[in-house]
């Protein structure tokens, strides 16, 4: 009886500690909506374009880089929309600041490439819904066995593909965002 007691204990501890250990992603910036800070400037809008503030934890093991989407599921595509794409992050970064997708700024670490959107370029392009009703955006990291060999070319689209083949684990966020 001991000795079951010692093993269901061991295995109580041994989930409770399995499960600290998923891979999550989070931001300081949203809280479930976009701010002005994160939506576009143009097409109407009047945001300050800054990508937000991520930073991830709990990586899986054999993870040598990660990558970075924003995907907006509801754009009126027929496909959706891919608003951010970075790839080839190193595996010893763990966050991204506020900012680092715009290119100028030079805030991402050495290696990373901004993919090309689906606003024809790369670097971060924020939220500008179309009226109606709230879209919502998929932001996910990705751990990856290897960094991708891609042309910085390469569309949002060729890039997710490579992602999945290469991908280890990811950890997504959801944040809304509507026409006013």
């Amino acid at each position: 009886m001991k000795k079951l007691s010692t093993l269901l204990v061991l295995i109580a501890i041994f989930a409770i500690n399995a499960q600290a250990q998923t891979f999550t992603l989070k931001s300081s910036d949203l809280g479930g909506q976009f701010s002005n800070k994160q939506y576009f400037n143009g097409l109407g809008y009047t945001g300050e374009n800054q990508s937000p503030a991520l930073s991830w934890e709990n990586a899986p093991a054999g993870t040598k880089a990660f990558a970075i989407t924003m995907y907006d599921f509801d754009a009126p595509t027929g496909s959706g929309f891919w608003h951010w794409v970075v790839y080839n992050i190193p595996a010893d970064v763990k966050e991204l600041k506020a900012g680092a997708g715009n290119p100028a700024k030079q805030l991402l670490p050495a290696g990373a490439i901004q993919g090309v959107t689906d606003f024809g370029q790369p670097g971060y392009g924020g939220p500008a819904p179309v009226p109606g009703l709230p879209h919502m955006y998929l932001i996910t990291v990705y751990a990856l066995k290897s960094p991708l060999t891609l042309d910085k070319s390469a569309t949002a689209a060729y890039v997710g593909f490579n992602l999945n083949m290469t991908m280890l684990g990811k950890a997504s966020i959801v944040a809304y965002a509507q026409h006013p």
